[in-house]
């Protein structure tokens, strides 16, 4: 095959660390629909934070450009597309932002280039809803004229020790010897190796798994929370006396966000359903996890309550809005909806956050950051997140009353909390 040369269509947690990597190999054009975010690449300013100013510079000197000028991607003939998949408000995937890059991509689509998919989606999207549109845009013929593979993402976003070329990377093509090319680029920059699986919907079944079984896992330990809550007996106590038996799952409770665990499960259930099988356990845990902000919110209003305090007219502060700790990633965080069920209570609520770019925020949930943490002004504490930054706080100074203030810590980073999950 002719030299790639690398257009990666979406610069977001996994396109541009994927851009970068490439870089060092191969001349790459990064492509994002939104300028603002090429015009921060283009200085050298990643608000991801999954790249530093130095690395971005390096890439730059070593080829890679940044646009927001599709026509440039006629100049490639390997295109990797890295575009969100999110669902819409009936939990149904939403492909809008897929087929929207498979359209700009079919525009410029030359015999014998190569698409690979890596957004998360359903076993057979690839070929089924994608392939379709590219050849209808292109005029050209699927495995004659053109190829497509599928490399499911694996960035776990603010990991500086596993980063995208110390993971083992999935691959696949749509012929066998596509396959192999797709599975040598890959190689070239993953220092982990690759797994080449038999077909590509192997590959997106493997990917809609992984965050499934975490899922599934995770409602488990969140389902004993809320039994064991009703018992008065503390679910964190239960957990390290079953972790001392040497083949038990180390899984914790908690609120369950983010751009992949509480995301894909649907996909995988959507196309069950279409293929005639109602997936129980998923969809089971799916709806034990969706439930845990308002079980947050209604017991930190029992144990206020169990204080003295009313929950019409208090405040409550809630540290953090990220959907974990030590970095910006907001997407899909849980903590909007447990600010709205406390709300609904009569509670004023303040939610601050360090790491989570205000602007954001405000756009996405329509929630203004608090900048400062006031004292002596809250009657109840809601530890959400556990940055860094909230280990040293005295929590104490916070309360409006010291005595009577709740502090509840979902994460388990304070000491002497009133509860925890």
């Amino acid at each position: 095959m002719k030299q790639e040369k690398i257009a990666i269509i979406g610069l977001g947690y996994v396109g541009l660390p994927l851009a970068v990597a490439f870089s060092t190999k191969y001349p790459v054009i990064g492509f994002d629909i939104n300028p603002d975010r090429i015009a921060d690449l283009s200085a050298g300013l990643d608000r991801t934070n999954e790249t530093s100013p130095a690395e971005l510079q390096e890439a730059v000197k070593n080829g890679l450009s940044f646009t927001h000028d599709e026509q440039e991607l006629s100049e490639c003939n390997f295109f990797i597309v890295t575009v969100p998949t999110p669902i819409d408000a009936f939990n149904a995937p939403n492909l809008q932002p897929l087929l929207a890059a498979t359209e700009t991509i079919g525009k410029y689509l030359k015999k014998e280039d190569i698409v690979v998919y890596e957004s998360t989606t359903y076993p057979g999207c690839t070929e089924e809803d994608c392939v379709p549109v590219l050849e209808k845009i292109s005029g050209l013929t699927y495995n004659k004229d053109f190829y497509c593979g599928y490399s499911p993402e694996r960035i776990n976003p603010g990991d500086k020790i596993n980063t995208l070329t110390k993971i083992k990377k999935v691959t696949s093509g749509s012929t066998p010897q596509i396959a192999q090319i797709v599975d040598q680029l890959y190689a070239s920059i993953i220092e982990a190796g690759t797994h080449m699986a038999p077909s590509i919907k192997v590959a997106e079944a493997s990917k809609a798994i992984e965050n499934a079984q975490r899922d599934v896992n995770i409602s488990f330990v969140n389902e004993l929370a809320l039994i064991f809550d009703r018992m008065g007996i503390d679910t964190k106590h239960v957990l390290e006396a079953a972790s001392t038996k040497w083949n038990f799952l180390p899984f914790k409770p908690g609120l369950v966000g983010g751009h992949c665990i509480s995301v894909d499960p649907f996909y995988l259930a959507y196309k069950a359903e279409r293929s005639g099988y109602v997936p129980k356990v998923i969809l089971s845990g799916r709806a034990v996890n969706e439930s845990m902000p308002g079980f947050v919110a209604e017991k930190l209003i029992r144990l206020m309550q169990q204080k003295g305090t009313t929950a019409n007219g208090s405040r409550v502060l809630i540290l953090g809005i990220t959907f974990k700790e030590n970095c910006p990633d907001v997407r899909n965080s849980k903590i909007p909806s447990i600010k709205t069920a406390l709300e609904e209570a009569g509670i004023e609520v303040d939610i601050h956050d360090p790491w989570a770019d205000p602007d954001q925020v405000a756009k996405e949930f329509s929630i203004n950051l608090a900048d400062t943490i006031p004292q002596k002004y809250y009657d109840g504490i809601l530890v959400c997140v556990p940055h860094d930054a909230y280990l040293e706080i005295d929590f104490n100074s916070l309360f409006k009353v010291e005595d009577k203030g709740v502090l509840f810590d979902l994460k388990g980073i304070v000491p002497n909390a009133d509860a925890r999950l």
